[in-house]
């Protein structure tokens, strides 16, 4: 059995549920936003520059990045490595759930892993985040689940190079809209 699972997810789509839910069942370690405060702790940068940075790239990516910009190496791109060694160190140990953080490309040369990405329809991920965000109109939740999505684009084309959500990059796709989060996982449990 496969002893290390990332899951990359759409923002809404429930991919930390479904993480929580097979750590427990799997008796696995349970790995999302503290890796980091993990991460903080390690390097000489303070955690709400971590919390402020997380999943999030430079505003000048992009067509006006240049040269310059690449040689002085952002505070998001220390952040980001700082978040791979942590990564590292915890995939090492096995036996873990990571969510996030393009923990996919970090780890794709560990050969015990399994890479899936959770997406669902829009609708669904609506739905669900108006429920876990009442106090909002539903055009802040859209514009919410909008941001979100295409900042976790960026980020994982700004330090990894690849496509965020496309299935060359993971080894299962799953929409949970379709199948439930119960559902997928089983599913990610029988393939491992």
């Amino acid at each position: 059995m496969k002893k290390i699972i990332t899951i990359s997810r759409q923002f809404g789509a429930g991919g930390g549920t479904v993480g929580s839910s097979l750590a427990r069942e799997l008796g696995y370690e349970y790995y999302d936003k503290e890796i980091i405060l993990t991460a903080a702790r390690n390097s000489n940068v303070d955690v709400n520059s971590f919390v402020e940075w997380d999943e999030k790239v430079p505003m000048n990516f992009g067509f006006t990045q240049s040269l310059f910009d690449f040689y002085n190496r952002p505070l998001s791109e220390q952040i980001f490595n700082a978040q791979k060694d942590v990564i590292r160190k915890v995939a090492d140990k096995g036996r873990c759930v990571i969510i996030g953080r393009n923990a996919n490309s970090i780890l794709k040369e560990y050969e015990s892993c399994v890479h899936v990405f959770i997406y669902a329809d829009f609708e669904w991920r609506l739905e669900r985040m108006k429920a876990k965000m009442p106090d909002e109109s539903e055009s802040k939740v859209i514009d919410h689940i909008k941001s979100v999505d295409k900042a976790r684009e960026k980020y994982c084309v700004y330090n990894t190079k690849t496509v965020f959500g496309e299935a060359k990059y993971y080894d299962l796709c799953l929409s949970t809209s379709k199948f439930g989060i119960d559902k997928c996982v089983e599913i990610i449990k029988s393939a491992l």
